[in-house]
């Protein structure tokens, strides 16, 4: 089994609770943005949008590079690939439940059928 670090997927999971942080992330897994870039789709204030900036930032999931005055926001899959990872092993135990249910709805037993 996978160990994860259990702050670590708690702050990407908070992180991806909110359908702004997930749109910004889906902008940024299309390539760099600056932060104005980043904002232009949304009908909120640019500070408002420098809070989920630090939230995604938080969590791992964004990198910021600042040239001049302007910062520069790329994508960090990493902490997504450790979520898909946890959400795997459950994705198995339930493919593994189903299994189970539907042949005892097929042969009226639990028990593999040979």
């Amino acid at each position: 089994m996978v160990n994860y670090t259990a702050s670590a997927l708690d702050k990407t999971f908070g992180a991806l609770s909110d359908p702004t942080r997930r749109a910004i992330l889906s902008r940024l897994a299309r390539g760099t943005a600056t932060v104005t870039e980043v904002a232009e789709p949304f009908d909120i204030s640019l500070p408002a949008v420098s809070k989920h900036l630090k939230v995604l930032e938080r969590a791992g999931l964004l990198a910021r590079k600042k040239e001049g005055r302007i910062y520069h926001l790329s994508l960090n899959p990493s902490p997504l690939s450790q979520a898909a990872d946890w959400i795997q092993v459950y994705e198995r135990f339930w493919e593994g439940q189903l299994d189970v249910l539907a042949n005892f709805i097929e042969n009226g037993s639990t028990e593999e059928s040979e």
